[in-house]
């Protein structure tokens, strides 16, 4: 029997949050192993762990697979959250890309220097409101079904709502013309796996602060 996949990466969001929310969502216990520091990241990159030098790395079914989008698709793949065809699998592609392009504005949000971040800001919930949310609102409505693709819950689902808990910390009322996607999600924060990560003390991260993100600073020599 397999055992658990290991995570290698530091002890915050960044690019491996998505995955702990997939791997969370099918039900797939995991074990962490954080880089606390610079030298913990070189000994990966010396033994030869990580094909390009950069994490997030997750071992899995014998294999050390980095780039974030190659482990979420072999993710999703495994446990059938990636659609039934390749109509749909594009599909799936398409607002996850979507979700990665807002997500980016917002996880370099803390990066932004002080005198800059209000401007930066509300840039950013323009795009949240204007462009991104109505984008995802319309497919729900077009279709209305419970899910953003063949009506089955698949990992553009899980993504978009592990976003929409972060546009909410951006601004709680940014969701308020938002109907379908607010149903979106408390009906996959209501699946009992998800309820569980949703939890106090499980492996959910917490928004990046000034200590996490001066460690994450200094492991990664920023």
């Amino acid at each position: 029997m397999a055992g658990k996949p290991k995570l290698h990466y530091f002890n915050g969001r960044g690019r491996m949050e998505a995955i702990r929310w997939l791997l969370a969502a099918a039900g797939v216990e995991f074990e962490e192993i954080f880089i606390k520091t610079p030298e913990d990241l070189d000994k990966l990159r010396n033994e030869g762990s990580l094909m390009f030098p950069q994490v997030p790395m997750v071992e899995i079914d014998g294999m050390k697979l980095v780039q974030t989008r190659a482990i979420l698709n072999y993710i999703a793949t495994k446990y059938n959250l990636y659609g039934k065809d390749m109509k749909e699998r594009a599909l799936i592609d398409m607002y996850a890309e979507g979700v990665v392009d807002l997500g980016e504005m917002i996880m370099h949000l803390p990066l932004c220097p002080p005198d800059q971040k209000d401007a930066k800001t509300t840039q950013i919930k323009e795009s949240i409101t204007n462009r991104y949310l109505p984008a995802f609102e319309k497919v729900l409505k077009g279709h209305g079904q419970d899910y953003l693709v063949g009506n089955k819950l698949s990992r553009a689902d899980i993504h978009l709502v592990e976003l929409l808990y972060y546009v909410e910390e951006v601004d709680p009322s940014l969701l308020a013309n938002f109907p379908l996607l607010k149903a979106l999600k408390t009906r996959v924060s209501n699946l009992p796996a998800v309820k569980k990560f949703l939890q106090p003390g499980s492996q959910r991260k917490p928004p990046m602060d000034e200590k996490n993100l001066e460690e994450a600073k200094k492991i990664f020599r920023m």
